[in-house]
């Protein structure tokens, strides 16, 4: 006991003196020698951004992230401002947590939503560009999910969930009822300018998840899905165009599929979704026009090599469009009938996340590149390239960072080129053959872009530190390629899509970058099935993995998820009892004899997407039918598909960079269990 309380008072003098330094505000620690997890849980971002009509001023949200050595919270949101001009920077709001951030028409403040004092959930703020203190507009019951702006400044329409009785029970216990009773989301229409104005209710069958005035404000554009489950709103919403004065549904919409946007032309008469371009496309990355008075929606570039991220309808012949290309990004126009497609911004430079258009054309982008997250950067009219406007960690620029460059292999069938990026080890020695890290990305249905690889989940320039070479491949089903390659992948679950993965590893030991015997693989959610598939079927190319919320048994994943419609439609395109076997064989757990991969297994305890018992089932196997392999499970208690809170990430992100360092450069023999002091920088 005695020498217990002793190496306690040790750890918490250490602790103390890490969290003194994690608090200055230089972050000297490492700074020479590479990027930390410490480092990493204290970066922020630009997570939106606003430019006002005149083009004279961004507003963005940036995350300020909590400290993971004093609690394990969210990160919050600010809300600030920038002149396009001179770059100056003003804080507008920096207490509590700031969403959906627009300019209010004819007013020119900002608006938001955000919980403050005296609300029971989001209510919609304005704050002036000057600042001063956010006025409430309005207050729902229950939280404001999302809202738009009408032409007039005063009206929005916004989505609320319904209120729900209490529910009657007597007993002094309250079981959980799986997937009944739950609320959907509804749609109102509300004059801000109006004092005591009562919200009109728009009745529409189903949950309501976007509604968009038209530009005249007669109409609005709304989508719902047949219930609030996710798998009804990622595959079934249904578009409708419903008269703002009788408030009743005018059109409908025969779109099919997943839908992430929808716009207005400005004239009125038709919109534009950013969409899927069928019921079977695994992403709402097509634009898809219609007439605002119904019909089926037409895909006007079905040829196009890449994914429409995002897009605005700013003349009646013009859409402007974010689109992915392979690795990089681009920004331009087109017109609706898919036509004169142009480039403004070429693709190759900062990888442009969202973007925003005042009246002027001026746009605001959200961009990263290699050496940073997420920024504000400005594009100001006739010029073609953006001009970046902050620097929320002017810290990375004094951290030694390694060499990323986009690479292409062939796949070993010859059927594609697969892309991906490769980021060389800090103090590379040409010549010399490393370790690697291999990160495979969720989905399929993403791609890495050639910017901001490195997170709690993703070790990047972290693991460049450490000597690794860090490779993530944009394996067949990856976003970006256009819709033959992400098509590719359906109906063959673990096959040629993980195949890619491996050739491209066998690329980079052709080249003499990479140890062959020291090569390790990392992924969550699908890129966790993808690290329990090289774990156990391709086990003797992987010395080491970090699988998390990942799937293992196809079976049970499909009766414990909570998108097995979604997994049919866009993934398997058969029904599960059509191939129970194939099912089977195509789950690592039926490869457990195979494995020879020291594996470190990790799951959110709240996951309803993938559930934790994917991951305790290939424990399961593993301990029980390979003893003496190094496997851990690790539970993170209130977390979900992914970690949220700032310690569980900052424990995850420690913990895989130690089983790496462990089973890739040094003793392999089983780390411990604890996070001990000296391993938090």
């Amino acid at each position: 006991m005695k020498l217990f309380n002793t190496m306690r008072s040790t750890a918490s003098l250490a602790l103390i003196a890490l969290l003194l330094l994690h608090l200055t505000p230089a972050l000297t620690l490492a700074q020479n020698e590479g990027l930390t997890p410490l480092q990493v849980a204290k970066i922020q971002s630009a997570t939106s951004a606003a430019v006002s009509t005149d083009g004279q001023y961004i507003a963005f949200t940036r995350t300020i992230p909590a400290d993971p050595l004093a609690e394990n919270a969210r990160n919050t949101t600010e809300l600030h401002l920038v002149h396009t001009g001179t770059g100056e920077t003003t804080p507008l709001v920096t207490s509590g947590n700031i969403g959906s951030i627009a300019f209010r028409p004819v007013q020119g403040t900002v608006s938001f939503l955000s919980r403050r004092d005296g609300d029971s959930g989001n209510s919609l703020y304005e704050v002036a560009i000057t600042g001063g203190e956010p006025v409430r507009l309005h207050a729902h019951e229950t939280s404001i999910l999302g809202y738009d702006w009408g032409m007039d400044g005063n009206h929005i329409v916004y989505m609320a969930n319904e209120k729900l009785p209490d529910a009657v029970n007597p007993l002094p216990y309250k079981p959980e009822i799986f997937e009944e009773n739950l609320p959907n989301r509804q749609v109102y229409i509300q004059n801000v300018a109006v004092e005591d104005h009562n919200p009109h209710h728009i009745t529409v069958d189903g949950s309501v998840y976007m509604a968009v005035w038209s530009p005249n404000r007669t109409k609005i554009a709304i989508s719902a899905a047949p219930t609030p489950h996710i798998d009804d709103f990622y595959m079934f919403q249904q578009v409708m165009i419903v008269d703002y004065r009788s408030k009743e549904i005018a059109h409908k919409i025969d779109n099919a599929g997943k839908i992430g946007s929808i716009h207005w032309s400005p004239d009125g008469t038709r919109l534009a979704l950013v969409a899927g371009n069928s019921i079977n496309d695994p992403i709402d990355g097509r634009i898809m026009v219609v007439s605002a008075e119904g019909g089926t929606p037409v895909n006007i570039a079905p040829a196009f090599e890449g994914k429409f991220e995002q897009i605005d309808w700013t003349a009646d012949d013009t859409i402007h469009f974010i689109a992915s290309e392979g690795v990089n990004s681009s920004f331009g126009t087109i017109r609706p009938d898919g036509s004169g497609m142009t480039r403004i911004v070429q693709a190759g430079g900062p990888i442009l996340t969202s973007f925003d258009r005042s009246d002027n054309n001026t746009v605001a982008f959200r961009a990263h590149t290699p050496a940073h997250p997420n920024e504000v950067f400005v594009l100001k009219p006739g010029e073609t390239t953006p001009e970046r406007l902050t620097n929320h960690n002017p810290w990375l620029d004094d951290v030694k960072m390694g060499r990323q460059e986009v690479i292409r292999y062939t796949a070993r069938d010859g059927e594609f080129d697969i892309e991906g990026m490769l980021m060389y080890p800090v103090d590379y020695q040409e010549g010399e053959r490393y370790p690697l890290i291999v990160i495979v990305h969720g989905g399929p249905e993403a791609h890495y872009g050639n910017g901001w690889l490195t997170g709690y989940n993703s070790a990047g320039q972290m693991g460049t530190a450490r000597g690794y070479f860090v490779f993530y491949p944009n394996y067949r089903g990856s976003t970006g390629r256009g819709l033959t390659f992400i098509k590719s992948s359906q109906g063959d679950l673990a096959g040629k899509e993980f195949d890619d993965i491996v050739d491209g590893v066998d690329y980079l030991i052709e080249r003499g970058l990479v140890d062959g015997d020291r090569v390790g693989v990392n992924g969550g959610s699908y890129g966790g099935y993808a690290t329990a598939w090289m774990s156990t079927y391709y086990s003797d190319r992987f010395a080491a993995g970090v699988m998390f919320v990942g799937i293992s048994n196809n079976i049970s994943k499909w009766g414990t998820s909570d998108i097995p419609e979604e997994l049919y439609l866009v993934h398997s395109r058969k029904r599960i009892w059509e191939y129970w076997e194939d099912n089977l064989k195509r789950s690592p757990i039926y490869y457990v004899d195979r494995s020879q991969t020291p594996l470190l297994i990790a799951h959110g305890k709240e996951d309803t997407r993938v559930h934790p018992a994917q991951s305790l089932e290939l424990h399961r196997h593993l301990v029980v039918r390979k003893p003496d392999l190094p496997v851990r499970l690790v539970f993170y208690p209130g977390e979900g598909h992914g970690n949220a809170r700032a310690t569980s990430r900052l424990d995850y992100n420690i913990r895989t960079l130690r089983w790496f360092d462990t089973f890739l450069k040094g003793d392999g023999v089983m780390p411990h269990n604890d996070i001990h002091p000296d391993e938090i920088h």
